[in-house]
């Protein structure tokens, strides 16, 4: 499997990323995002974490410009499976490719901890390893995750099983840290192959680092 990891001006995530998708045995390159085409065989692209322009203007406004997004907005539009985390999140929801928009946390500061996720959807490629119901504990670590979408665009998620991960507790009740509408950390697209969540799997691959719980999510992608 070959993953391609798009990385930006303030992008922190990407070696975390390559890191564990190497540890997962696949081959993962780095790609910087004024080429204008992925590399030759790509089976999945990752827009990882950070903070893309320095999140002028707003978190991921600047990103979606880059030379890089018309190649991966065809490879979305084809078929291709793409995951957004955190500020990838934020990028697919500017490019349009996810419904919805992101707003600053409720409480108005940056986030960074652990925090319970509840399994809602796994008849997918990403969640696929997991059970629905099943509760993970994934770190977060944002400003701006408060994810928002109007009534009718929530209740099209949920008849669409759209909605894959939400914010809970230790025992599963929802614990929502930065008001998110419907306690929302992740959701994919009506076809199931484009994927967002706030929280970092990429981050939790260590037990010695506190959870191992997202291996299970990134190795959902390969074959």
């Amino acid at each position: 499997m070959k993953v391609a990891i798009i990385v930006f001006p303030g992008t922190n995530c990407e070696i975390d990323t390559q890191y564990a998708y190497t540890k997962l045995g696949q081959e993962a390159l780095l790609v910087w995002h004024k080429e204008k085409s992925l590399p030759d065989g790509v089976d999945l692209v990752v827009l990882p974490g950070g903070f893309s322009y320095g999140d002028y203007l707003r978190s991921a406004a600047i990103a979606k410009f880059s030379p890089i997004m018309e190649a991966v907005t065809s490879y979305a539009k084809s078929g291709g499976y793409v995951l957004g985390i955190c500020n990838g999140f934020q990028m697919l929801l500017e490019m349009g490719l996810l419904p919805g928009a992101m707003k600053r946390n409720l409480n108005v500061h940056f986030i960074s901890k652990y925090h319970h996720l509840k399994v809602e959807s796994n008849d997918n490629q990403f969640l696929r390893h997991l059970k629905v119901g099943q509760i993970v504990n994934i770190p977060i670590a944002h400003g701006e995750g408060n994810y928002f979408i109007d009534e009718d665009g929530l209740q099209e998620l949920k008849s669409n099983n759209q909605i894959i991960l939400t914010y809970c507790d230790a025992s599963g009740s929802a614990l929502n840290p930065n008001g998110s509408v419907g306690n929302i950390a992740g959701i994919c697209n009506i076809n199931k192959n484009v994927f967002g969540l706030m929280p970092h799997p990429e981050r939790a691959i260590e037990t010695v680092l506190g959870s191992n719980d997202g291996l299970a999510m990134l190795e959902g992608f390969v074959a």
